[in-house]
């Protein structure tokens, strides 16, 4: 199957796209948009994580678990929303982190983008949702597809951090060869939890030092 998707990853990937969970899922999203479903992100960025970090450049993980389901928001980096649109209020509970670990003032847009060219691989474990429904794709095919990504970061590379906030996303560590590579794990960002252990967890200034100390461990 000819994927667009970038080069580096589709060589990494290949054989992922011939497989038949794949054929199925690329199958049953066409059926949905055929019947005017409205899926998120657009086509053009549903392995927009892929294209803006390749798989040389990846240096650290961030796992989140959907796509956000309102218009205009979602384009294909976890967490992220794209220019002009409100960030959510877990973005804006990261946001605040980062400026309490790092001093960094809280930015006016909740686009990601400058965190992708920096390395950072900001995946989600499904990368489409139907609008308005969160989770409605979760169980097509994407998380056999993003545990292969995962799988395929831990054992082609090495020293990379993966980020695992929450229960969902830490639940993808038996997919990481610990031995090999840094893993900081804290609660979900969301205001239902962020409270009970996201903030204060100063994972950007671990990732600064780590990325500093070229990960001698």
């Amino acid at each position: 199957m000819n994927v667009n998707i970038e080069h580096s990853w589709k060589a990494v990937l290949q054989d992922e796209f011939e497989k038949p969970y794949f054929k199925q899922l690329v199958s049953f999203l066409k059926h949905e948009k055929s019947i005017g479903k409205k899926i998120y992100p657009e086509g053009k960025n549903i392995f927009n994580a892929f294209q803006q970090t390749p798989f040389d450049k990846v240096r650290v993980l961030l796992l989140g678990q959907d796509p956000y389901h309102g218009a205009g928001q979602a384009h294909g980096l976890c967490f992220s929303v794209q220019k002009g649109i409100k960030p959510p209020p877990s973005l804006i509970n990261i946001f605040k982190e980062l400026q309490n670990d790092l001093q960094i003032p809280i930015p006016s847009s909740g686009d990601l983008s400058h965190w992708a060219a920096q390395g950072i691989l900001l995946l989600n474990a499904s990368l489409t949702v139907e609008e308005g429904k969160p989770l409605s794709h979760a169980n097509i095919g994407w998380q056999i597809f993003t545990d292969a990504v995962i799988k395929a970061v831990s054992d082609k590379k090495d020293k990379v951090i993966f980020i695992l906030w929450g229960k969902f996303a830490q639940q993808k560590e038996a997919l990481i060869q610990t031995q090999k590579h840094v893993i900081l794990k804290a609660a979900h960002p969301s205001p239902l939890s962020a409270y009970h252990g996201f903030f204060g967890c100063k994972h950007f200034s671990k990732i600064n030092e780590l990325l500093e100390e070229k990960i001698n461990f």
